[in-house]
Order: C-alpha cells, then sequence, then structure tokens
C-alpha cells in the first residue's frame, strides 16, 4: 500500500481522552478512499481513528499532506469553532472512527477541563500547520499570479 504524506503523530489523545470520546461518539467504518469530511464542507465534529489510516490534505498543495494512523483525533478546528473544515479527510487504508457530534464534543470540553486541556494543546498543533499550509498556499498563488503576468506582457 502507497501512502502519500509525512506520517503525523501530534495529534494523538490520551488514553483518558479516547475513552471519553469512544463513549460520547458513534462507531464509523470508512473504506480506502472515502471521504471522512472535506474542506470548506459544513463542520460534522470530531473524528477519533481507531484503526487504520487517514491523510490529511489541503487542495492543492499535496507536499503539505500527512497521514495520522490510531489514536488520532481529526477535525479539530472546525468542531471546536463550528465553522468549515480547513483540511480534507480521506481514508487511505480501512479506517475504523469514531465520530463525534460537534455538540457533544464541546460538551465534553466544557465538563472535563483537563481533556479540554489535552484537546486544546492538540488544536494549537493543527491550527500552526494549518497557518503554515495557507501561508504556503498564498506564496504558490501570488507567485503564479506574477508568472501569468509575465507570460502575458
Amino acid at each position: 500500500m502507497k501512502t502519500v504524506g509525512a506520517q503525523c503523530n501530534f495529534l494523538k489523545a490520551s488514553p483518558e481522552l479516547k475513552s471519553c470520546l469512544q463513549s460520547a461518539g458513534k462507531p464509523e467504518r470508512f473504506l480506502v478512499g472515502q471521504v471522512l469530511f472535506k474542506e470548506d464542507q459544513a463542520n460534522a465534529g470530531a473524528y477519533l481513528l481507531l484503526k487504520g489510516k487517514v491523510r490529511m490534505s489541503v487542495g492543492g498543495l499535496p507536499k503539505l499532506d500527512r497521514v495520522f494512523s490510531a489514536g488520532s483525533v481529526l477535525g479539530l478546528p472546525s468542531t471546536f469553532t463550528g465553522h468549515a473544515y480547513s483540511l480534507s479527510a480521506e481514508a487511505v487504508s480501512a479506517a475504523d472512527v469514531v465520530h463525534v457530534a460537534q455538540e457533544v464534543f464541546v460538551q465534553i470540553m466544557r465538563e472535563q477541563p483537563e481533556l479540554c486541556r489535552q484537546a486544546a494543546e492538540m488544536l494549537g498543533r493543527e491550527v500552526t500547520f494549518i497557518q503554515s499550509a495557507l501561508t504556503e498556499r498564498r506564496k504558490r498563488t501570488v507567485s503564479q499570479k506574477i508568472l501569468d503576468q509575465v507570460a502575458v506582457g
């Protein structure tokens, strides 16, 4: 099996957070190529990956693709804010996940400060990555516009 993207471990949940999310969520299975969520899609909650691998990507920037494995929590920025997803997540192997609806996730974060702190730390790492990806996308867009202008002129 060929997977595209760097292997990442910075979204791994603690045993306590995993247990809590598993209790609160709904199990789902995704086959290879199925999409958990897409960039710009309305938020549907967070996903705890139990088994398999999922690629997170930013449209048009394949060099920034990352692959996550069991124990990772995906969709945190959007789930915390309720805004659309900033990335896409696609199964690169059969994946068993627990889907935690946004309202349920936020309620857990309100009621359990230690789990909220852990999730917020993971959120910080994810937001840092997203910001760098968006900066790279902007640079690429500006570079392409300049090249287009040079080609026309």
